[in-house]
């Protein structure tokens, strides 16, 4: 009795289609999604990245009176509610800048006054805005100083600040000149516990005064002891600065310039005189400081300004000319500076205003801000606001100027930064002093991703290719299930387990045996090399035996005996040839840096992550080539390594390249080795055995530590988004190439 076969119902066949399809929308569902997550993430490191390129807004808010018609000096406390103007009768005026609940303040309104001087005072000078003091000289010699201090309190939740006076030594005047004589042009400075004066007389003297102050044990009384000097200089000086740190003193003679060093006991020594040419930058009429006082602004009849920095020469270090700013079409009368960044704004005798940043050597504003014309300006500690005087009325400008630092010149081209014998692509974005010239140049660390990169590829791309290869062609069937799975279980090996093994465990190893190292990288595939050729003499019999796979296996003694002698040798072979150290010899001898951290480190570890990767996806391309083209190729003469690489390698060539790029693009995002296994510096240079510091560990490390907001926290998503372009160019290159790859291939 025969039985019919079950025929399927054609319920059964309707539910195996929805379930076709409900995959099939699955599938396309998850697909779409992950493109949406991808393009969210784009357009989110967009939306941070956007505020850095913005330029300069400046608004006008409100007008107000003056309190004073002979201001020499303005000032705005931080929170922008109260300023402050010293005048030419020796007075300190507060004023309200702004209305404020629960008070009777009015936008002008006078807070409080205070005479700094009984007589006329003969000079005024300020010190760098950060330090926050003025002076007075007044007849005799002497200068008189002052800080203006707020103190604040909550009330009801609610921050109020008054503004208080703070004189400096009780009030009492100090003596600049011995010889009482008419201070005319004045400069000083102070670091906590000694004052530099400097200034000219009515006579034409240049003085200068170092004052220390020191405690009587005794009575415990304060004294005050000087050093005075008389500066070289006649024929009467235009304008006369000295440095926060007290280190130097600057006089202006026209377009003539010298630089006086002071020493920490307050003798002085010229160092320099320069001669500005005004055929080339124009005639001077204004100088600055530089926040940080590392560099001098020059203010031209053209409407230049430039900038000058001490930069090390082979007569020491010397200020010369590094960059200038067209700031306006008419002279510079005023260069006023921010207090701790290198931005600049200028004043131009027809009222124009210039907004410049010169580390990026940003352009940021030129022009009437709001059409109104200005001939005094301030801006407040916090760059928020804008004070400016004209003819007895001021005004208040808000100012945004969040990220002037950064440029996309300033990102991806070199810089002059201060101090530097040249521009430089660097990488320093903190530092514990508030004279700090950030400094965010993308490019070494940009540069160290594609270091690490190449280094972990040029180790891991032959090892995996090649035993991708060799596994999948090669390899009998009973070893190839245990080898497989072997190698891709190492990519679930973490990798900051990896970073700790390279940096506690191998790079002091590489250190100690670099001789063993770099013969272990030569000998052990020469040894290979050599077996094989060994191995082509032994009789047809015994050479049948070994063709199944098992090859490999007899190769293990001969690799780990080659590996064991080549360390075993290392201490002979560097006693022998280098001294008995080969690190000293390398930088002695040859001028090589060696970092014990170092790119080869980093390569062989990174490599070890990458190999499973390589390995996994070309070792599946290989095996996947039809056998029908393997077998036709043999059965028509062609010998097993001809159908290899002429057959196998070209049908398999789509997915051994995006084996290939899949291990780079895992090198480039690559995070916990970098960050553990290298010195974290951000240099360029191709040396092996230096470090790197490459796009992701760098995000890592500082991100952290950056304030949310700020041009640091904004660049590193910067780099973020660098990153996330570098990986997806990777990919796209790799895609294309892999269909024509296929196209090419796949009518064999």
């Amino acid at each position: 009795m025969r039985m019919s076969a079950a025929k399927p119902t054609l319920g059964a066949s309707n539910y195996r289609l929805l379930k076709d399809r409900i995959a099939r929308w699955g599938v396309s569902f998850g697909g779409i999604m992950v493109l949406v997550a991808l393009l969210l993430i784009f357009f989110y490191l967009l939306y941070v990245i956007e505020p850095i390129f913005r330029g300069v807004e400046i608004n006008h808010t409100r007008s107000i009176d003056s309190p004073s018609e002979q201001v020499v000096a303005m000032g705005v406390e931080e929170q922008s509610e109260i300023g402050y103007q010293f005048t030419g009768q020796g007075e300190l005026i507060y004023f309200a800048l702004k209305a404020k609940q629960g008070t009777d303040w009015t936008p002008g309104k006078v807070l409080l006054t205070h005479q700094v001087t009984e007589s006329q005072p003969t000079a005024f000078a300020q010190t760098q805005p950060q330090n926050n003091r003025y002076a007075y000289a007044i007849e005799g010699g002497q200068v008189v100083m002052i800080e203006p201090k707020f103190s604040s309190s909550f009330r009801n939740g609610e921050l109020y600040i008054e503004p208080r006076v703070s004189m400096v030594n009780d009030g009492e005047p100090v003596q600049v000149d011995p010889q009482a004589g008419r201070i005319t042009k004045l400069a000083f400075e102070y670091d906590g516990e000694s004052m530099l004066f400097a200034g000219e007389t009515a006579d034409e003297r240049v003085i200068v005064n170092f004052v220390q102050a020191a405690r009587n044990f005794l009575s415990g009384e304060v004294e005050l002891t000087s050093k005075f000097h008389e500066l070289p200089i006649t024929g009467g000086i235009d304008q006369i600065k000295v440095t926060p740190d007290l280190r130097q003193v600057l006089v202006r003679q026209a377009n003539r310039f010298w630089i006086f060093d002071v020493t920490r006991t307050g003798q002085l020594k010229e160092r320099q005189l320069l001669t500005v040419d005004p055929r080339r930058h124009g005639n001077i009429t204004d100088m600055a400081l530089l926040a940080g006082a590392s560099s001098i602004l020059f203010g031209h009849d053209n409407g230049k300004v430039t900038q000058w920095f001490e930069v090390a020469g082979d007569d020491g270090r010397r200020y010369q000319f590094i960059r200038d700013f067209q700031a306006a079409e008419s002279a510079i009368s005023e260069i006023v500076v921010e207090y701790y960044r290198r931005t600049f704004y200028t004043i131009a005798q027809d009222g124009d205003v210039g907004v410049f940043h010169t580390t990026s050597q940003a352009d940021l504003f030129r022009g009437k801000p709001d059409g109104y014309s200005i001939t005094q300006m301030v801006i407040d500690p916090r760059a928020n606001t804008l004070l400016t005087l004209d003819q007895g009325q001021l005004n208040i400008f808000d100012l945004v100027n969040e990220h002037p630092e950064v440029t996309w010149s300033g990102i991806w081209q070199e810089v002059w930064y201060e101090g530097y014998p040249e521009p430089d692509y660097v990488w320093q974005s903190t530092s514990g002093s508030d004279d700090f010239e950030p400094k965010f140049s993308l490019v070494p660390i940009s540069f160290g991703t594609i270091k690490a990169a190449a280094y972990a590829m040029l180790f891991a791309v032959p090892i995996g290719l090649a035993a991708a290869v060799y596994t999948a062609y090669f390899m009998s069937p009973g070893v190839r299930k245990v080898v497989k799975p072997t190698v891709e279980i190492m990519e679930a090996l973490p990798t900051v387990i990896l970073g700790f093994l390279a940096g506690l465990w191998l790079a002091p190893l590489v250190e100690q045996y670099l001789p063993g190292i770099v013969a272990v990288i030569i000998l052990v595939p020469l040894a290979v090399v050599a077996f094989a050729a060994v191995s082509s003499l032994l009789p047809q019999a015994l050479r049948n035996r070994l063709t199944d796979g098992r090859a490999a296996l007899i190769l293990i003694p001969v690799v780990a005996f080659v590996g064991w002698f080549s360390f075993a040798m290392s201490p002979v072979v560097e006693a022998w040839l280098f001294g008995g150290n080969v690190r000293q010899y390398l930088t002695n001898e040859l001028g090589i840096t060696f970092d014990q951290r170092n790119s080869l480190v980093v390569g062989i570890a990174m490599g070890f992550a990458v190999i499973p990767t390589i390995f996994s996806i070309a070792e599946d391309a290989v095996f996947s080539v039809p056998k029908h083209l393997s077998n036709g190729s043999l059965a028509l003469g062609a010998t097993t390594w001809q159908t290899l690489t002429k057959v196998v390698l070209l049908t398999a060539s789509p997915g051994i390249f995006s084996a290939v790029m899949m291990g780079l693009g895992r090198a480039v995002g690559e995070t916990m080795i970098v960050l553990m296994a290298t010195g974290n510096t951000p240099i360029m240079d191709w040396n092996i055995f230096e470090g790197m510091r490459t796009l992701s560990a760098n995000i890592a490390v500082e991100m952290p530590e950056s304030e949310v907001g700020s041009s640091h926290y904004r660049i590193l998503f910067l780099a973020a988004f660098v990153l996330f372009v570098f990986t997806f160019a990777f990919n796209t290159v790799a895609e294309l190439v892999r269909q024509r790859l296929r196209e090419k291939y796949s009518s064999m």
